[in-house]
């Protein structure tokens, strides 16, 4: 890539992100908040640890978690520990990033922040259920999705890999832990929507707007960061950057908001939310549900830009 097409790449995307976050600048300066100092009190980030204290100590944990699996993402791409690795020692090395997910449930289930989950049978857990929400959709992106990737972006992994249906099964692993930090940080900002303005058509339109900038720039970002990783590459960095971060960005417009209102009642003994609450089989269903959705919207794009799909070749 040349220097004058990283130069057009860095005034594209500058101008693109600048669009973005002065359009929410501008929504959110219009907003009321919401009223009462019960109401300003109540404007957090992050769940109630007092009435919402199974998902309060779910994404305190993985708020926590996310720096250590980034730093030590950032050591192996920094130093190319990578270059020596065969395609079993990515497996274990990203297996053992995904564990500490996988893991909590089981040993840790009070998450550290005195989760409910410790006093419930392990498939009643939020933590459990949440897992298996994302795990479902990571299996069926990188299964699915990822030909998307293949056909319509050009692009490739060509790290010493073992593969289901040509996908490097290290990504099944990575995606675990990538998503589990993405939607903990999403839910973060839309719920700090909801609990800090007036419902109304105008926190209405906060809230989409939001959906659809967080969706592209947590594309951008993972595309942007992961481009020093010479094994997976595009045919036109450029359109992946662009076209490419509004195209993985679909996933994120549906499953963003979604995940915030994954079992919006685990903690809630009320008589009039008993029926609401979600079972392991409801998790299933809603998490695959969703994966549909989003493999619709990918194809839908698809077929408006006449690309056709391949699936499942194995790469030369």
């Amino acid at each position: 890539m040349t220097m004058h097409s990283n130069n057009d790449i860095v005034v594209a995307m500058t101008a693109i992100l600048s669009t973005m976050f002065a359009l929410l600048g501008g929504l959110i300066y219009i907003q009321t908040p919401a009223g009462g100092a019960a109401s300003s009190s109540s404007s957090s980030f992050y769940p109630n640890p007092k009435t919402e204290p199974s998902k309060y100590a779910y994404e305190m944990y993985h708020t926590y978690y996310s720096p250590i699996w980034m730093g030590i993402f950032a050591i192996i791409v920094i130093f190319q520990l990578y270059e020596t690795w065969t395609a079993w020692e990515y497996n274990v090395y990203l297996f053992l990033l995904a564990l500490p997910c996988w893991l909590q449930p089981i040993l840790y289930p009070s998450a550290f922040f005195q989760s409910p989950d410790a006093q419930r049978p392990l498939l009643e857990r939020y933590s459990t259920k949440a897992n298996v929400w994302i795990a479902i959709y990571t299996f069926i992106g990188n299964y699915w999705y990822t030909h998307y990737f293949y056909s319509v972006l050009k692009a490739s992994y060509s790290m010493p890999s073992t593969r289901l249906n040509n996908v490097p099964i290290a990504m099944f692993f990575a995606t675990m832990f990538y998503f589990s930090s993405y939607h903990v940080f999403s839910n973060t900002m839309l719920r700090k929507i909801k609990t800090s303005y007036e419902a109304g058509w105008k926190r209405r339109i906060l809230y989409i707007t939001t959906v659809l900038v967080l969706s592209y720039f947590t594309a951008f970002m993972e595309t942007l960061t992961i481009s020093s990783f010479p094994y997976y590459s595009f045919e036109d960095r450029d359109m992946a950057y662009k076209v490419g971060s509004a195209f993985y960005g679909i996933y994120f417009i549906v499953s963003f908001p979604a995940f915030l209102e994954f079992d919006a009642h685990v903690d809630d003994e009320s008589n009039s939310t008993r029926g609401k609450k979600i079972t392991l089989w409801d998790t299933v269903v809603q998490s695959c549900g969703y994966g549909m959705i989003i493999l619709c919207l990918l194809d839908f794009a698809r077929l408006y830009l006449g690309i056709p799909l391949v699936v499942g070749v194995l790469e030369e």
